[in-house]
């Protein structure tokens, strides 16, 4: 009886698996390999299996955790492909997108910044069980991270997804770009009304905004957007600002205040 139980399920997950490569060619150009699938099989379960004891994410629905992690992960790298040697990825969370990027690009350089300490384990645990090579765990602050010189305006890519709103996440992600670089904000249908609102804020820090890609997931109906900010020149010394004050007083709000 378990057994059979046990093949029912691993049959689901499979036939799940088959369904999100599908997508994942048809809508992003990806051909998974079988040993790419196996890795996002593991990830599922490992991330089923933690969120029962810790909050990870509220998706706990396997068809979601396909779609609107896995396959929303996946779509970065339509934009990354290139030059993408060193990726870092703030408020990874669980590990999104950061760990499926690596999982298609294993020759990447990839950092993972989260500062609660559960999510961090969870991200520790899941790199070892995958056996990921050239991963780092920063268990810090964005902004702390911003101003340490093994990672201030190192990386080819920072990205980041629902971490804040776009003058925040300018502020995080800039300073840790290279000249030459770029950041990927993954935002919901606010982004174009952020993305203006943050306007000040990447010019301040040196970005130079490259384009809005909208996006469209099977099955999700909210509005998705990648938002590309290229590098331009180097992002002043004082920022980041210290710990908490880019949300606490995002560039934008502070820049009306200075003119108003």
């Amino acid at each position: 009886m378990l057994q059979a139980f046990r093949r029912i399920v691993s049959k689901g997950i499979i036939q799940g698996m088959k369904e999100l490569a599908l997508h994942a060619r048809n809508l992003l150009g990806i051909q998974l390999s079988a040993a790419q699938i196996n890795a996002l099989e593991i990830y599922e379960q490992e991330l089923l299996k933690w969120n029962q004891r810790i909050n990870l994410t509220a998706i706990r629905d396997v068809h979601q955790i396909r779609m609107k992690h896995f396959l929303d992960s996946l779509t970065c790298v339509s934009v990354l492909r290139g030059t993408c040697e060193r990726v870092i990825d703030v408020g990874t969370g669980a590990g999104f997108p950061g760990i499926p990027i690596k999982i298609i690009y294993p020759g990447i350089q990839l950092s993972l910044v989260e500062s609660v300490g559960k999510k961090a384990d969870f991200c520790r645990h899941l790199v070892k069980n995958l056996r990921l090579e050239g991963v780092q765990i920063i268990q810090e602050r964005a902004e702390t991270v911003g101003q340490m010189p093994g990672h201030r305006q190192q990386y080819d890519w920072a990205v980041a997804r629902a971490v804040a709103i776009m003058p925040v996440l300018v502020e995080y992600l800039l300073p840790l770009v290279r000249v030459g670089g770029a950041m990927l904000a993954m935002k919901g249908e606010s982004a174009p009304a952020e993305t203006q609102q943050a306007d000040y804020a990447i010019r301040l820090l040196g970005g130079h905004l490259r384009k809005l890609i909208p996006i469209t997931l099977p099955s999700v109906v909210e509005e998705r957007y990648l938002v590309v900010v290229d590098k331009v020149v180097t992002t002043p010394d004082a920022y980041p600002r210290r710990v908490g004050l880019p949300a606490k007083r995002p560039l934008q709000a502070a820049h009306q205040e200075a003119i108003s």
